[in-house]
């Protein structure tokens, strides 16, 4: 296909197939019902516990005839926890049972996660009773005081104990391709969480045809450390797996020992891995000595991806690799390269559109679709649009139009192939280490602090991260020194540690428009020329996605 301009059509395929993710399973259960469908790769091999899909159904059919016991169809059923083969179990069964995954990222802190729980309507939390040395117990026994719907908190300990619950008399309902099925918390320019409900059908297709384009085998494995609560692990990898009928390795999170062992154990075949994690991998003695002959293919994407880091992979591991890029509100990946692009597309683009998705890039003020190679805004149309910001339609109008049109707020270009190339975005989002951060709540935190007149967040590019959070403040009294560390501890009271400024600037004033606002792009611009300097670069962990 050669375009004239920026729009690629809906490009027929295999098919987009009306499939919910109970159907996927007990596909997998009838196509392969010995094959090992689900390892839980604790830390201690002695303590992994494994699932054939036959086994997987049984456990999910039975959590899901518990979960009917108490709640309905449509209920929203919060999982606050780090991953585990439990949590993948459970997010099944939620799914069988008609009802919607509320995914909460286990960092949160009360306020956080009390917004979530109010905003969604959760009827139940399933919890995990400490993460990183915070205890969780505590966190939800404050978020649910502010939170008149929550009528259930189950701890991880307990989880089995209450699926032990099941009536196998119990019926189980019949779930439509386009039911929801979960709620993926975002935020937009106003700094509230938005959250992206999504739907069976777009998650489970979109998630097939990213590991298709991966190459991934009927019965390949794929090692996953990204966060189950991220639409890459709790959707794209775990769907894209069982789509192919193969083995989903899930790690407690991110350790670059636990991986590549993990890698060696279980052979290995995929995995979706963002570039901090990855030069983590690479950087590891362990890299050298393990064996990881049956890696085929890596994904990766949620930042930038530089072309030396591609090369670096592919002639150190032996691998193919593969772009992905989307969003969540598009149930994750919109396009991707192919294994079998060549080197500089691979390592210049994000591939081309997911097959039946529409995709133009338009004017952000003309709204007309721009000419080949020229920067627009990227729109996309097609069974993987969400259903909507959930209980928030005027969000939801504002972000897909009349015509049906999603509009990302990233910026592109696309050549007559249909390539595209990332140029920036529209919104002020940070992407650090894969994990996109939103300045407006932190800017709100701190502008919470006594000493802070004015504050302003913005992202500073960063060879490993991709980019730092950096904080820019006014204080009320300039004369007065203000130690960074003791800023960093406020904030890590109040916001989970990856939201955490780690670069710290002072300055009198900040530089402004006629009408009063404040102009970051001439801020990044100063911090970039080094007319504005950091008064302290705070640690931050080397370990990858927290």
């Amino acid at each position: 296909m050669e375009l004239s301009t920026s729009y690629w059509p809906a490009v027929p395929s295999s098919g987009v197939r009306d499939i919910t993710l109970p159907g996927l399973l007990r596909e997998g259960a009838a196509v392969a019902p010995d094959r090992v469908a689900l390892v839980d790769a604790v830390p201690e091999p002695s303590e992994r516990r494994s699932w054939t899909y036959a086994e997987l159904l049984r456990d999910t059919e039975r959590y899901a005839r518990a979960l009917l016991a108490d709640f309905a169809p449509g209920d929203r059923i919060a999982v606050f926890a780090a991953n585990s083969g439990d949590w993948v179990i459970l997010q099944q069964a939620i799914a069988m049972a008609g009802m919607v995954v509320v995914a909460a990222n286990p960092a949160y802190r009360r306020d956080e996660l009390a917004y979530v729980l109010r905003h969604s309507g959760a009827v139940a939390i399933f919890y995990q009773r400490s993460y990183r040395g915070a205890d969780l117990n505590a966190i939800v026994d404050a978020a649910r005081a502010d939170v008149g719907t929550v009528r259930m908190a189950v701890p991880d300990d307990e989880w089995w104990q209450y699926a032990e619950q099941s009536d196998p008399g119990v019926g189980l309902p019949d779930v439509a391709p386009m039911d929801p099925v979960q709620i993926q918390y975002t935020s937009g320019t106003t700094g509230f969480p938005k959250g992206a409900l999504l739907h069976h059908k777009g998650i489970v297709n979109e998630a097939t045809f990213v590991f298709e384009r991966a190459g991934m085998a009927d019965g390949g494995v794929c090692v996953n450390a990204m966060p189950m609560y991220h639409i890459g692990g709790g959707a794209v990898t775990e769907l894209g797996t069982l789509s192919a009928h193969g083995t989903y390795v899930v790690l407690p999170g991110f350790d670059p020992a636990g991986v590549l062992e993990a890698y060696e154990t279980y052979r290995g075949t995929h995995g979706l891995l963002v570039p901090t994690m990855l030069i983590a991998l690479l950087d590891h003695p362990d890299s050298a000595t393990r064996d990881l002959s049956s890696m085929q293919t890596v994904l990766s994407g949620a930042a930038t991806v530089p072309e030396a880091l591609v090369h670096r992979v592919t002639e150190e591991w032996g691998c193919n690799f593969s772009i992905l890029f989307g969003q969540t509100e598009m149930h994750g990946v919109i396009s991707q390269t192919k294994v079998t692009d060549s080197a500089e597309d691979q390592a210049r683009t994000v591939g081309r559109p997911l097959p039946e998705l529409e995709v133009r890039l338009v004017d952000p003020i003309t709204g007309a679709v721009v000419a080949l190679g020229e920067q627009g805004e990227i729109c996309c149309r097609g069974y993987q649009n969400m259903l909507g910001y959930f209980d928030m339609p005027e969000e939801t109008a504002a972000t897909i139009d009349a015509d049906g049109w999603l509009h990302m707020g990233d910026l592109a270009t696309m050549d007559e192939r249909g390539f595209l190339k990332i140029t920036g975005r529209l919104k002020e989002m940070i992407i650090r280490g894969g994990v996109n951060i939103y300045p407006r709540e932190i800017e709100d935190m701190l502008f919470e602090h006594p000493d802070v007149h004015d504050v302003v967040v913005v992202g500073v590019p960063d060879d490993y991260w991709g980019e730092q959070i950096g904080a820019v403040i006014c204080l009320h009294d300039p004369s007065r020194h203000i130690d960074p560390d003791d800023l960093k501890a406020w904030c890590r009271e109040r916001i989970s540690a990856h939201k955490v400024p780690s670069m710290w600037f002072f300055v009198d004033s900040f530089p402004m428009t006629p009408s009063g606002k404040i102009q970051k792009f001439k801020i990044r611009d100063q911090i970039a020329a080094g007319e504005i300097v950091a008064d302290k670069v705070t640690s931050v962990s080397p370990s990858g996605v927290r």
